[in-house]
């Protein structure tokens, strides 16, 4: 099971002044961590899509373009892109692009994305979201499989024989489906024959484990050979040489993203004992010791087959230097520990 990160690029609050950390700054430090992430080992980093001022990446492909040139072999992605609300053929365009500078590294996570705030930006309804993206999507794999591309549907402009250029660094350009849990995702990522992607950001990953069989089965069932079948999932947390330190430093980074849901979206805000329960044993939060966390790894890439696993250690700005030490400690203390019981070298 191949081991990677995802950042959103949180601009962390100072809850004194109510600044954020500057977008500078911030996007300074994800490619300092990109960078360690590829020397320690780790074989994948994704970005997330967001419009709105707590993060700082609106375009993960310029980032990923700069990490391009200072990495070289990690895969750099998006995750998710929010491909409803953008012109596949530039995203394409952009992504090949990125896949030349790196040789082949470049990975688009296509999803429909967890905030809105992108439909109003870019002129799209939230009444065509489901159609959107489906119509997206299939444009966004035809320009993938052929050149030149004849097509027609509803959100764009036809494509009469048209030449899109560059082509991918190989064959095809590496397109996955970014999903929260909707079984519907899983269905459709199975029947196109594409690989999944699972973002859990709450509860334990086991409950995902139904969600990869529909996925495993869908493909079969439309005839998509078993190799073609790959499935990442994530999870939330910190990793720190001593466990309670993990839990004592992420904790009110967690708590603050909580409250922010709490606001949004009306959930109760949970506490302090809330998150203890969670981290315990790192069933649902993913903080503790290396030895802690590559246990847990291990579990649950065996229950539920996936591929690759992401863990996503900078909710709401957790301080630089806390990451890069978990960076190191992944790559010296947990991926040894996965990769001998995966039988990876």
């Amino acid at each position: 099971m191949e081991l990677g990160l995802l950042s959103f690029g949180d601009r962390r609050l100072d809850t004194a002044t109510g600044e954020r950390q500057s977008v500078h700054e911030v996007l300074k430090e994800q490619l300092e961590r990109i960078k360690l992430a590829d020397d320690v080992g780790l074989g994948f980093y994704g970005l997330g899509e967001h419009h709105i001022d707590m993060y700082a990446i609106s375009n993960p492909g310029t980032v990923l373009a700069a990490a391009a040139s200072i990495t070289k072999d990690i895969t750099l992605a998006t995750a998710v892109t929010v491909l409803s609300t953008e012109d596949p053929v530039r995203l394409f365009q952009q992504f090949t692009t990125i896949d030349q500078l790196s040789a082949g590294r470049a990975e688009i996570m296509a999803g429909r994305g967890s905030f809105t705030e992108s439909y109003p930006l870019f002129g799209a309804s939230l009444g065509d979201y489901d159609e959107l993206y489906d119509e997206k999507l299939r444009l966004l794999m035809t320009l993938n499989e052929t050149n030149p591309v004849t097509w027609d549907g509803k959100f764009r402009t036809a494509l009469d024989n048209v030449e899109v250029l560059p082509r991918p660094y190989g064959d095809k350009l590496r397109i996955s489906v970014g999903t929260g849990g909707n079984p519907q995702s899983s269905v459709r990522a199975g029947a196109l024959g594409l690989p999944v992607v699972y973002a859990i950001i709450g509860g334990a990953p086991e409950r995902f484990a139904p969600l990869v069989e529909l996925y495993r089965r869908s493909s079969e069932a439309s005839g998509h050979d078993a190799s073609a079948q790959h499935v990442t999932m994530s999870g939330i947390g910190l990793i720190a040489e001593r466990s309670q330190d993990a839990k004592d430093i992420y904790f009110p980074y967690w708590h603050q993203m909580m409250k922010y849901g709490a606001s949004a979206r009306g959930w109760s805000v949970p506490g302090r004992a809330d998150f203890d329960h969670f981290a315990d044993g790192a069933q649902m939060i993913f903080a503790g010791s290396p030895n802690e966390i590559a246990d847990r790894l291990i579990s649950v890439g065996t229950l539920t087959g996936a591929d690759r696993y992401a863990l996503h250690m900078d909710w709401s700005g957790v301080p630089h230097s806390h990451v890069m030490k978990a960076i190191e400690l992944i790559g010296s203390d947990v991926l040894p520990q996965v990769n001998e019981a995966f039988g990876r070298r």
